[in-house]
């Protein structure tokens, strides 16, 4: 299955895209690559316990998932990590404050696209579990969980499941 119709360039029906991977148009021979999106993602700890966010759009929407989001053009990895726990809950972080864990791949179906990103995971230790939601329109709740009660099936994403499944249950 294809999220393409036509080919963008002539308009043309006869082409291929097997695995949502390489669109090749038969016709003209327009190539589009669909190439990975890389994105971050923060685990919070305090104590003995991890931050999830309650997604309150889909994909997953309803689900467990860690702060980040998608890494601008331009921008690094770090920035990107800096960037989304601003705009998310408000909290100033800096590089020095992020410990890499690890990258995994995930599946991201956005109104029927579905885009393969590479998660790059980092933890960042906090002093305190007083946080509050800035941006309300993403989520639709914080919840601090203890490491030892993380439920994997509340988890949305594969990737997301699959990091803390491996370096956070006790």
């Amino acid at each position: 299955m294809t999220f393409f119709k036509f080919c963008p360039s002539c308009a043309s029906t006869h082409f291929e895209f097997p695995e949502n991977r390489r669109f090749l148009c038969h016709d003209c021979g327009f190539t589009y690559y669909h190439n990975i999106a890389a994105a971050v993602a923060i685990v919070f700890t305090f104590e003995d316990k991890v931050l999830f966010t309650v997604r309150n759009v889909d994909p997953d929407k309803g689900k467990w998932d860690l702060p980040g989001g998608f890494i601008d053009p331009n921008e690094t990895a770090e920035e990107a990590a800096s960037r989304e726990i601003k705009e998310e809950l408000g909290i100033e972080i800096s590089n020095r404050d992020l410990k890499y864990i690890t990258t995994s791949p995930n599946n991201y179906l956005y109104k029927n696209v579905p885009y393969r990103t590479m998660d790059i995971f980092y933890e960042c230790q906090l002093t305190s579990d007083v946080i509050k939601i800035e941006a309300e329109d993403e989520i639709q709740e914080l919840i601090w969980v203890k490491r030892s009660e993380i439920d994997l099936n509340q988890i949305g994403f594969v990737s997301i499941r699959k990091v803390i499944g491996e370096k956070y249950l006790t």
